[in-house]
């Protein structure tokens, strides 16, 4: 559900500031049993909390009561899956949004299509939701035929893209062959029957294995199926894999290996819906379904040219998902074109009794929604900003030669970073422009400036609880990735946030949302650069975004980095993808989606594939 890139950022900026007094008494405390005054003393020294001596040993007795009461709740073993009772509501007063749910509109097929069936069924491969749709209604192609294509898909390129935890192969050729019975008895579920998708592996389904992608966890069953995974069950659609994530939700980086970009194989596929944008891209799954926390549906398709929508907070339950953060976690559809995200996002709306959060909005996809009418605008600084100007080299006569050589080496990065920022900046333009070409009047915004950065420690605060008992256990150490940057040191750190600040930092998240929420309410879409800061903005706030294609790099860009060290998405190189971001107001999806499929649909990258090759 997090981008690995914006984590390291936000870890890096909390730093050591952000320690917690009594949780430094409670590091220390668990090694002798008992707070004690030099103990406060330390503790107050680490915290930089300032607390006058004669106040000390009256806080004793407090504190060493404060800390059974820790244990008490420690013995509960509390479960991933059982949420805080506080809930995170981004709707506020006077906020309207649709609540009557409307039959789904969905495009017309174009005359062409009547006569579109494939010689070779694996020739559909990279064909959109709406036209597979098309030809399993019009029953040119069976369910069955699609599903043996897409599972044959998987097995062939798994090797080389390590997309695949687990094929759910029994159950998916079931579904497909219940799906042919009932299409050829005229009982027509609607535009996903029969079609094949993949759930990224925080999803529960039944009878099989939901690993969190992380060590440890290679065995974990659930007794019952995800929400989402019964409404797609319902739909008619046919699960076929559960793919891949980065361990616990964070880059693409997973107990089996890595997951891989197919425009790259040399690169990673970001995350950490890594498996879902890789699988789709390579057209080895009609469609998947992410999980977006702070970058995760986002980051994968900017880098695997997929189409992403990340719903509005509240929109789709999450019950049967691993939890990272209550109040920022969010599932959606990666697919292949916007419209195929309407489709999906349609099937698994609304609230199912379970997951508190979610709000009784409605989502109602109109093919033939006028985007002309919509009031747009872009985020113009964000667009037209510069990238960092060179820094002077300084003398370095006092430097070791080891110094000066990683002084060398720094400077060489930052170039090159330039070099692939000022390249890229040319698909952003490009973007306005077109979206101008098109007669959209296109009105320049900017968010409100507030420290967006620092309200992330929510965020932590949040994943360190849901993961409370495997950093206390010591089972953290089971996860494949140790470093500084990996969750199990981040969990640790996380553990010494003030409840105070946990606090004021979702204070100052409300004022966050009511300054956006005063700044959006003119407009209907707004363009944005998809690596700015919006991307903090609005997973905080809770506003969707769509994620399209926006180009593929030319024979001349900067190449990419020798090692992708999964710490930044646009590190480019010939003929891989970048993309454009749209944002919406809250449950405001279906104007967002006219707006990004008609862009869409005038630049036609989404179009293009890789080509895959698979050494014998």
């Amino acid at each position: 559900m997090l981008d690995r890139r914006r984590f390291l950022g936000f870890c890096s900026a909390m730093g050591v500031s952000g320690t917690l007094f009594p949780g430094v008494l409670w590091a220390m405390a668990e090694e002798k049993t008992k707070v004690t005054k030099e103990m406060i003393d330390e503790a107050a020294l680490v915290a930089d909390v300032p607390i006058p001596d004669e106040y000390k040993q009256m806080m004793v007795a407090g504190l060493n009561d404060q800390i059974q009461g820790f244990d008490e709740i420690y013995k509960l073993h509390i479960a991933n899956n059982v949420p805080p009772a506080l809930i995170f509501d981004p709707v506020l007063p006077g906020m309207e949004y649709p609540t009557r749910r409307l039959p789904m509109q969905i495009s017309v097929a174009p005359v062409a299509w009547k006569s579109d069936v494939p010689k070779n069924v694996e020739d559909a491969c990279f064909w959109s939701v709406r036209r597979l749709a098309e030809l399993v209604r019009t029953k040119k192609v069976s369910s069955s035929a699609l599903t043996d294509m897409y599972l044959a898909r998987l097995k062939k390129y798994d090797p080389l893209l390590k997309f695949n935890v687990t094929l759910t192969e029994e159950r998916a050729k079931a579904q497909a062959k219940e799906a042919d019975a009932e299409i050829a008895a005229g009982k027509y579920r609607g535009p996903l029957h029969g079609l094949p998708w993949g759930a990224k592996d925080l999803l529960a389904v039944k009878g099989y294995r939901t690993t969190w992608g992380a060590g440890g966890f290679e065995k974990q069953e659930f007794d019952y199926s995800a929400t989402v995974v019964d409404r797609l069950d319902a739909a008619g659609a046919v699960l076929i894999s559960k793919l891949t994530l980065g361990a616990l939700a964070l880059g693409d980086k997973w107990f089996g290996g890595r997951t891989r970009n197919p425009w790259n194989t040399a690169q990673g596929s970001s995350g950490s819906s890594a498996g879902a944008g890789s699988a789709t891209a390579a057209g080895c799954v009609a469609f998947s379904i992410g999980s977006e926390t702070l970058g995760s549906i986002s980051s994968p398709s900017t880098r695997c040219g997929t189409t992403g929508l990340r719903p509005s907070f509240g929109l789709v339950p999450r019950t049967g998902a691993m939890a990272l953060s209550w109040s920022m976690d969010k599932l959606g559809p990666i697919c292949r074109a916007v419209e195929d995200c309407a489709i999906v996002l349609e099937a698994i709306q609304g609230p199912d009794g379970h997951d508190r959060c979610v709000q009784n909005a409605a989502f109602n996809w109109d093919a033939n929604l006028d985007w002309r009418k919509l009031r747009v605008g872009y985020l113009k600084t964000e667009f037209e900003k510069k990238p960092e100007p060179e820094p002077e080299v300084k003398e370095e006569k006092d430097l070791s030669d080891e110094d000066k050589k990683k002084k060398a080496e720094e400077r060489e990065l930052r170039a090159a970073n330039r070099a692939r920022s000022i390249y890229d900046k040319r698909y952003d333009e490009a973007g306005i422009a077109k979206l101008q070409a098109m007669g959209v009047n296109l009105i320049p915004v900017e968010f409100p400036k507030m420290p967006y950065d620092p309200m992330v420690a929510i965020l932590l605060a949040e994943s360190a609880a849901a993961f409370d008992e495997l950093t206390r256990t010591g089972k953290d150490k089971l996860l494949t990735e140790q470093t500084v940057e990996d969750w199990p040191n981040a969990f640790r750190v996380a553990r010494f946030i003030p409840a105070v600040e946990y606090i004021q930092a979702n204070r100052a998240r409300m004022m966050a949302m009511e300054a956006v929420q005063k700044m959006m309410k003119d407009y209907d879409v707004i363009v944005a650069p998809t690596n700015s800061e919006q991307l903090v903005i609005t997973n905080l706030t809770g506003h969707p975004a769509v994620i399209l294609p926006n180009g593929f790099r030319g024979p001349d860009s900067p190449p990419p980095p020798k090692i992708d060290d999964g710490n930044d998405d646009n590190i480019g190189g010939p003929g891989t993808p970048v993309s454009l971001t749209f944002l919406g107001q809250l449950y405001g999806e279906a104007k967002l989606c006219a707006l990004a499929r008609a862009y869409q649909e005038a630049t036609e990258f989404h179009l293009k594939h890789p080509v895959l090759e698979v050494k014998s």
